[in-house]
């Protein structure tokens, strides 16, 4: 049975990549996977810990005639998003919540789906009101979309964390108490403070500038 939920999985994320590479410019989702063990930790940290991260702005490179401009690939710069990290934290989140609920006596293998469908919902919602507030304040640029989707991925990061260190200290009992709300609290403020300070600089707003 979970061969076969596992099966399925993979057939849905093969269906899934076939779509992507028709609607999406391949190219310029490599790039957000250009990724170091360093940029990883770096990033990480950034986003767990964005209280004192300066600047926020990405670094840039031109060409030989100065005109042309692309943003540099996340391993050359902390500032960029990449799609490395939400995707690793968003099938960390799945299989994290399956193990839960393993040690609980209560997994089957609908779960995966069930998780993931949940998991997948709250990132498209969250990209739509994103989508939204760039409309309303006039952002356009092509790459949009990646640069939202691997913003949006990020919170997952603090969610695993939180998930984590609640049922660790709660003995597996949940992530209620003080301790599971205080991270809770801690990790919304980090992300939100990451969140702002990236749209804060403008970074996706830029149509001037290209990958390379």
């Amino acid at each position: 049975m979970v061969i076969h939920t596992l099966e399925t999985i993979c057939s849905l994320i093969l269906t899934c990549a076939r779509q992507v590479n028709r609607f999406v410019n391949v190219s310029a989702l490599k790039h957000y996977f250009i990724v170091t063990n360093s940029y990883v930790i770096n990033k990480l940290f950034l986003v767990l810990f964005p209280w004192r991260h300066k600047p926020w702005t990405r670094r840039q490179a031109t060409g030989p005639s100065g005109q042309e401009a692309w943003y540099l690939p996340p391993r050359d710069d902390v500032n960029s998003p990449d799609m490395y990290i939400p995707v690793m934290s968003l099938v960390t989140y799945i299989f994290l919540q399956a193990l839960i609920s393993g040690l609980k006596g209560q997994f089957q293998p609908e779960l995966f789906g069930y998780i993931a469908t949940t998991a997948l919902v709250a990132v498209i919602v969250e990209i739509l009101g994103l989508k939204l507030g760039c409309y309303l304040l006039s952002i356009s640029n092509e790459s949009q979309l990646l640069d939202l989707v691997a913003y949006s991925g990020y919170k997952f990061v603090g969610v695993i964390v939180t998930i984590s260190v609640a049922e660790i200290v709660n003995g597996g009992k949940g992530t209620g108490g003080w301790i599971g709300w205080t991270v809770f609290i801690y990790t919304f403020l980090a992300n939100s403070l990451f969140l702002v300070s990236t749209f804060g600089v403008c970074q996706l707003g830029c149509p001037l500038l290209t990958f390379g």
